[in-house]
């Protein structure tokens, strides 16, 4: 059974211009991937039960009447705090249909998602971006299958979501790979990281972007720790060590990491800053249209 909870808006001012948004736009909320690091579990975002995707209800009219009010168009950013493309959206189309509203309104969009249903959606990415700006990025913590099914259990596996970047590449769209978190002690080896980069340059990607490092706070900490106790046993000693109670965990040797990283981004070709992605995905659209920041 679907659960329906209450809204009044749902395209929101953005705050921070995170790859150049200036709205954020979330249809759904709660996450079916089960990703054991995921922030969204922290208390402050009042979200008891985060792992049962629930519906905005009345969301494409609440969109409508949002974009309507809207003194000048720009880029609306969806899959910050719920994946657009979540398997009710295969039944629903809630997202696809918030594109359509976008395209009719002339605003420009910034996913991010997990789901590879995203590729359903390309005749609407290439409808938008005849007017706007489209960006399309795949949330990627490791190209290795195997660990993946053990820190992201329900999510589609790498392999998979690397093939529907590169559909999304052959469709002309401007595309690439979030690479974040990067797991302490998990997933923060350089060879890891280089692997990752390679595979999406191979899949057509533009960019990937990284952050060496992840969030912990409150009751996250705990599931997170309980889950590296199930999964992986004595890790969670070893992060309590190192992090106490730290709300921003950096990767051992960050540094280094990211420099090797970055010399492999040069080599392929992939951008791998924020402001050279959001300059790259927006090149040719006016600024006396859209405003970014």
């Amino acid at each position: 059974m679907i659960r329906y909870i209450e809204a009044k808006s749902v395209v929101q001012r953005a705050k921070g211009g995170w790859f150049g948004a200036d709205y954020n736009m979330n249809l759904y909320r709660g996450c079916s991937h089960g990703c054991i690091y995921c922030d969204s579990r922290s208390a402050c975002y009042g979200e008891d039960d985060f792992g049962t995707v629930k519906v905005k209800k009345d969301a494409l009219r609440l969109v409508r009447d949002d974009l309507a009010r809207k003194i000048r168009p720009g880029v609306v950013a969806t899959g910050a705090m719920s994946d657009p493309y979540n398997p009710l959206e295969r039944r629903l189309q809630l997202t696809r249909h918030a594109l359509e509203l976008l395209a009719a309104y002339g605003f420009g969009v910034a996913v991010a998602t997990k789901g590879t249903l995203v590729t359903r959606d390309c005749d609407l990415f290439e409808e938008i971006g005849r007017a706007a700006p489209v960006l399309v990025k795949l949330t990627i913590t490791t190209a290795d299958d195997a660990l993946a099914a053990q820190i992201e259990p329900y999510a589609p596996p790498p392999s998979e979501r690397f093939s529907a970047l590169r559909t999304l590449s052959e469709a002309g769209i401007f595309c690439g790979v979030l690479l974040m978190p990067v797991l302490p002690f998990l997933t923060d080896g350089e060879k890891a990281v280089r692997e990752l980069a390679r595979r999406t340059a191979e899949a057509g990607g533009r960019f990937c972007y990284p952050w060496f490092g992840m969030t912990l706070r409150d009751r996250q900490r705990t599931y997170y720790y309980a889950e590296l106790e199930r999964r992986f046993p004595g890790l969670a000693a070893q992060y309590r060590r190192r992090y106490g109670e730290r709300y921003a965990c950096t990767v051992p040797r960050a540094r280094e990491l990211y420099r090797a990283f970055a010399a492999e981004c040069e080599q392929l070709g992939l951008l791998y800053r924020m402001e050279e992605i959001t300059r790259a995905y927006r090149m040719g659209y006016a600024e006396s249209q859209l405003r970014f920041f």
